[in-house]
């Protein structure tokens, strides 16, 4: 979900105490600078010489003197060490497929300094710099689909950027034009690292994928469940449906907090609705609306108190150092292992579970607009001249469609454990395979909740000459004004579900909303 904003973006701080999401995202899709906190670079420079004075030593050290997964009872020479390095990156930058996106490659490139900024790492400091001139420079490391199993870090992909920072393998520059990374590299001023001791194992050994592609997919969540509100108002409106059951002394009786907030925003969407206050009377005979209505703010809401335990999981993970092995405070080079990613995974499963059930309740919403049976006074499909035109029959097809590919999506990856490295590495957990159907799912959710927008607010423009509630017609109208939604014969459809589907994830219809009623949760 892309929000467009004019303006620069602030600087993040890196190393000064956790980032956040949203310093996440402001780096990752819109470009912000990182700056280094002082404290954090001396911090680097003071663990640093606790590995340099393991260089030599002739006892192993994992990372340092020794091979790397089953290989780690090879002691290597000290004239291998550099070279031990080196060969880690080369190795294990071996991804295959279509190339991920740009922010999401951005993102995990974040949060790698960030780890590296917390001084665990024993990297250089000349190293850490370097990383963050890379990204401040937007060069984008080709990094692919297929190569990370959630544990021991997402090797692979990161091990693309590190080669990058190398001199090596392929990026894409500020301009998006793919290049060898010695030229993007001396484009920019930056020259390559030549790695030393430990500094490819602390380059590769993270979460920091699937963590890049949590934060994103929280940010575009949470935006996506207030139009998930939205939506569910102009349906209840179109189809004649009541709001009584969304009365806050209601939802207070199930204290559950994420549908006590849904509610609120369909009730205020809803307010002073022409179109609900006059089949407000005696003479209305419905006693309760479908489930697909009455539980929408339970459904949404269950869906919110999910994200928010994923964002206290991703809180948790934005401020850790993960990298094995680790430098501790008091000095000592302990091996552990916090890089597995399965708390990380679990959440990114939850989310796709998320995601399939609120689409799968806005797609039946959109279903009953469309039945004559169910749609309490509309044309067949909404359509202009019923068996001449077919309306909106096959937007919910398409919905339809989508919604039989998030139920496939919302199977958790994470149960999915596949042992490597001989045996060495023989629970994983599968975070990004987790973080990549996620990104499918998010996609999905805006597509569904796009056509329901677009069906609804051609079933408020049927109502007429009822005029719907004013925060609802700012949506109909900022649809109309984008070019969809006009009533009439049948029309070229997809154009205009790509319009809904902008203003969705452009945050367009949020905002109309908001002018007229104020701050929605």
């Amino acid at each position: 979900m892309t929000e467009t904003s004019a303006a620069v973006p602030e600087p993040v701080m890196v190393g000064g105490g956790a980032l956040t999401v949203d310093d996440v995202v402001a780096v990752a899709r819109h470009g912000a600078r990182v700056s280094l906190d002082p404290d954090a670079v001396a911090e680097v420079r003071r663990t640093r010489e606790i590995v340099r004075g393991l260089a030599g030593d002739t006892r192993p050290h994992y990372g340092v003197s020794t091979g790397f997964g089953a290989l780690a009872t090879r002691h290597i020479p000290v004239d291998l060490r550099h070279r031990l390095q080196r060969s880690l990156i080369r190795s294990h930058a071996a991804g295959s497929g279509p190339e991920v996106e740009r922010e999401v490659v951005r993102a995990l490139m974040l949060l790698r300094v960030a780890t590296l900024a917390t001084g665990r790492t024993g990297i250089r400091e000349e190293t850490l710099r370097a990383y963050a001139g890379m990204l401040d420079a937007g060069i984008t490391p080709v990094v692919h689909e297929y190569g990370s199993l959630g544990c021991s870090g997402d090797l692979a992909p990161l091990s693309h950027c590190a080669l990058a920072l190398m001199g090596e393998g392929d990026v894409h520059d500020a301009a998006g034009e793919r290049m060898p990374a010695a030229a993007a590299l001396a484009a920019a001023g930056l020259t390559p690292v030549e790695l030393e001791e430990k500094e490819g194992l602390a380059l590769v050994n993270g979460t920091d994928g699937m963590l890049g592609m949590l934060c994103l997919a929280l940010h575009d969540l949470r935006g996506l469940l207030v139009v998930a509100d939205v939506a569910a108002a102009m349906s209840v409106e179109g189809l004649l449906g009541t709001d009584d059951v969304f009365a806050a002394d209601l939802q207070a009786l199930r204290p559950q907090p994420g549908q006590a907030t849904s509610a609120h925003n369909i009730r205020t969407v809803l307010a002073d609705s022409p179109i609900r206050a006059s089949h407000r009377s005696e003479e209305c005979t419905r006693v309760q609306d479908a489930y697909s209505l009455r539980c929408a703010p339970v459904v949404a809401g269950a869906a919110r108190d999910t994200v928010d335990h994923a964002a206290r999981v991703a809180g948790w993970e934005l401020a850790s150092a993960v990298d094995n092995p680790i430098v501790t405070l008091d000095g000592r080079v302990e091996s552990n292992g916090n890089f597995h990613g399965a708390p990380v995974a679990y959440v990114l499963d939850f989310l796709a579970i998320v995601a399939a059930d609120v689409a799968s309740m806005s797609e039946r919403r959109t279903d009953r607009f469309l039945d004559v049976a169910r749609s309490n006074g509309l044309p067949p499909f909404l359509a202009d001249d019923p068996g001449v035109d077919s309306g909106h029959m096959i937007a919910q097809y398409t919905q339809a469609a989508i919604v039989s590919e998030l139920k496939r999506l919302a199977a958790p990856a994470s149960v999915d454990s596949i042992p490597s490295s001989a045996m060495q590495e023989d629970h994983v957990s599968m975070g990004w395979s987790a973080a990549r159907k996620l990104r499918r799912s998010v996609d999905g959710l805006s597509r569904v909740l796009a056509v329901e927008v677009l069906t609804a607010a051609r079933g408020l423009q049927l109502r007429a000459p009822l005029a719907p509630a004013p925060a609802t017609a700012a949506v109909v109208a900022a649809l109309v004004e984008a070019g969809a939604s006009q009533p009439g014969p049948d029309r070229f459809l997809a154009p205009e579900i790509e319009v809904a589907h902008r203003l969705v994830t452009d945050g367009t219809v949020r905002r109309v909303v908001e002018a007229v009623i104020g701050p929605l949760a």
